[in-house]
């Protein structure tokens, strides 16, 4: 697995995305071990296209479906779904439209900063977002991780 590699596809193809999730906080400091990549996309139709682009030679597949049940990795599949969980030849991807908590991508984008990581610039949610998006799932792993992030957010905080 080397989602690394998938986050630089995105940033060559000029995708507009946000890391969230696990990736988010481990960019923050978090010691959050996560096996996947949550992102938020915009769904504006030229980067639907680069999006397509961008992840299609890595081979993605939906997560958890039988492999023999035909999927059309395609603009129309990113344009129709909220959220799509993929496994892909580099590791599990998981693309979200909305983020719960928080709304669709530029709500998102408005709640993310800059960061450098995997050689590149990327944009990732800001620490209070994290929280308010991981209280606002309320699944347990992601209740799990919100001391160690609230403890994070005090620690950025000036005296």
């Amino acid at each position: 697995m080397n989602l690394i590699t998938a986050v630089q596809a995105l940033v060559d193809a000029q995708v507009e995305f946000v890391i969230i999730g696990g990736w988010s906080a481990v960019l923050h400091g978090s010691s959050y071990i996560t096996n996947d990549l949550d992102v938020c996309f915009s769904r504006r139709p030229d980067n639907l296209r680069r999006l397509v682009s961008a992840l299609a030679p890595f081979h993605p597949r939906l997560r958890d479906v039988p492999r023999d049940l035909p999927f059309i990795w395609d603009e129309a599949v990113l344009r129709n779904a909220t959220i799509l969980t993929l496994t892909t030849d580099v590791g599990a991807i998981d693309l979200l439209a909305e983020v719960k908590g928080l709304g669709g991508f530029d709500q998102v984008k408005e709640s993310s900063v800059p960061v450098r990581a995997f050689d590149r610039d990327v944009w990732t949610l800001d620490l209070p977002s994290l929280i308010r998006a991981k209280r606002a799932s309320g699944r347990e792993k992601d209740l799990r991780i919100l001391p160690e992030l609230e403890g994070l957010m005090e620690a950025e905080e000036p005296e």
